[in-house]
This record gives structure tokens, sequence and C-alpha cells, in this order.
């Protein structure tokens, strides 16, 4: 892949490099006829250099939350600040240091992706012999090079979901925000592009990324933060997040859900402490469970469900997710 720089050239005054990346203080927003906040007073600070996920359940305000750091909507009360600009003033400094990708990929259909490229670069002041060498970096970020004169409309949404990636960093922002930029493509783009963020992290771009999508946070994240109801519930480091389930424990999932007596029967076998159901997910704690699985396995296999799958070791992060916020089958 060919390298290229990380940012534009800042102007004097334009950041300031000790300032958080994002720095959010009592941030609530509320919409009319809302029964409750969609932001209800989020205190959250993203530092600098890292990939920092913000994680929660479909409807959690995520969306709500990145559409006001790119300045697409205003708050209805609380400050944000990004690299020590205010959003609502300083609009215009903003401009040149952030990248936003949206989730829903704004492109234009009827063009090509090369005309994307262009059209939303000039957006961000480009021209010249800068703005043709950032279109043809950026297509070969997104390895489209050979589709570079197809129309949008073409294209599948894995295709779709990389050039919308792309157009966020035509102007080689100091910082980089995608909402849900995965949802329902290929394993091939999705792995193509949490390559490019890995790689334009360790470039020096900060990332902020919202996902439901919790082996992707786990991949890719150093913090997180996991908002639910428009709150926020906890923030740290991945691993301080995943020292909160330090027991081992059983976890299996159903293609449907079992009934009460399978809990009530798998609670009596030796060994097991606690058996907690939550829709088609069950978590067994067991003071051996490496002991008690067989027991399981054999009362499963004769009163349960289908089992979709078991996973027995070292805590996940959707673990962790599931605890704080429950099961609503939102998780894919």
């Amino acid at each position: 892949m060919t390298q290229h720089r990380c940012a534009s050239p800042a102007q004097p005054g334009d950041t300031d490099a000790r300032a958080p990346a994002i720095e959010l203080l009592g941030l609530s927003k509320s919409f009319p006829g809302g029964r409750a906040p969609a932001l209800d007073g989020i205190d959250l600070v993203v530092p600098r250099g890292g990939i920092f996920g913000i994680l929660g359940p479909n409807g959690a305000g995520k969306t709500t939350l990145m559409s006001i750091l790119g300045g697409l909507i205003l708050p209805s009360a609380g400050s944000v600040r990004i690299a020590g600009h205010d959003v609502l003033t300083e609009s215009r400094h903003i401009r040149h240091i952030l990248g936003l990708v949206p989730q829903e990929p704004a492109i234009y259909p009827t063009l090509t992706a090369r005309e994307n490229l262009d059209f939303f670069g000039r957006m961000q002041g480009l021209s010249g012999a800068y703005l043709d060498s950032r279109v043809q970096a950026c297509l070969e970020l997104a390895e489209m090079t050979g589709e570079a004169d197809q129309r949008v409309e073409q294209f599948s949404g894995g295709y779709k979901r990389r050039l919308n990636m792309v157009i966020g960093l035509m102007h080689e922002p100091e910082i980089l925000i995608l909402d849900e930029p995965t949802v329902a493509i290929d394993p091939h783009s999705r792995a193509l592009i949490h390559h490019r963020l890995r790689e334009l992290n360790a470039a020096g771009i900060t990332i902020l990324i919202s996902t439901h999508y919790m082996e992707e946070a786990e991949l890719l994240c150093s913090d997180v933060a996991i908002i639910d109801h428009g709150r926020l519930i906890v923030q740290g480091s991945v691993p301080e997040l995943l020292a909160r389930r330090r027991d081992e424990a059983i976890e299996l999932q159903f293609f449907s859900e079992p009934d009460g007596a399978l809990a009530q029967a798998l609670q009596a076998i030796p060994g097991v402490r606690q058996v907690e159901l939550a829709g088609c997910r069950m978590r067994i704690s067991s003071d051996r469970p490496e002991l008690a699985i067989a027991p399981i396995m054999q009362r499963v296999q004769a009163d349960g469900p289908t089992l979709r799958s078991l996973v027995y070791g070292r805590a996940s992060l959707e673990q962790v997710f599931l605890s704080l916020t429950g099961d609503r089958g939102e998780l894919r």
C-alpha cells in the first residue's frame, strides 16, 4: 500500500496537541415528542492516539452522539470539544481536524467512485494536483482502483461502505469518527476496513468508532465506553472491562429460548453456583466448570432446545456488555 500523510498541515492555532481528541461534559439531547432523552448527561474524554469504541444496543444513543460530534445536530445541553475546539462556536477549525463517516453511506449513486471523491474533496476545499493525489490515494486505500469509474449504484454494500469510509479521509483528518462502519457487509470488506483502520491509527489518526459488534470492538479498540438508554454505563480499557468477569463460566446459546425447568435442573448439578437465563442465552457459574460441563451437556441434550454454541474459558467483551445492558436480541 502506498504510504500517505495522516493529516493535513495544521494552521497555527488550529489545534491544541495537549487537548484530548474529544471531550464531552454533561452532553444531553432530547427530541420533540420523545419520551426520554436520547442522550442524558454524558461526561466522556477520548484521548489522542488510540481507537476508542462507543458500544451500546440499538437505540442506546450512539448515532445521536456521533451526529452531534460531526456537527449534524445540536445538543440540548452540555458542551462538546474536539481537539480543544468547541463544536458550536469553532466549527471552522473542527472542519479541518475531523473526518466523519456516517452510518448510512453519504454518496451519490449516479456518480462514479472517482467523481464522488472529487466532489467531496472539493467540498473540503481541496483542488488541483493535491485533490487528484488524494482521490488516487483514497481509491488505493479502499482497493477500488479497478472500480474507480463505475457508478456507485452498481456497487455491493461492502464497496459502498469502503467508499463511504475513504470519503471521510479525503482531507487527511487528525480524528476520524465512524458510526457503525461495518453493518451488513461481506466478510472481505469488513476485514479490509478493520485492517485499514489499524493502519490509519498506527499512522497517527485518532479513531472513534461506534458499534454493537462486540468482537469488532474487542479486536480494534484499546478503550471503550458503553452507553444504554442515553446514559454512560461504564468506560475503560478493554482489559479493565474484561477483568469485571474474572470468574470462569459456561456460556450457552440456544436456537430457541429454554424454559425455567431446564435452568432449575442445571442449578441442581453439583458444583453449579448460579444459572442466569436471558432470552436464548444461559450463563452457568461453577466452582469447577471443567467438571460440570459433562453433566450440563447431558441434561441440555436430554431436556433442552437445540444448542447453538458453547463458550468456556476467558471472558469476552460480549459477556461484559450483556451483564451491563441485558439481552435484547440486537447483538450480531
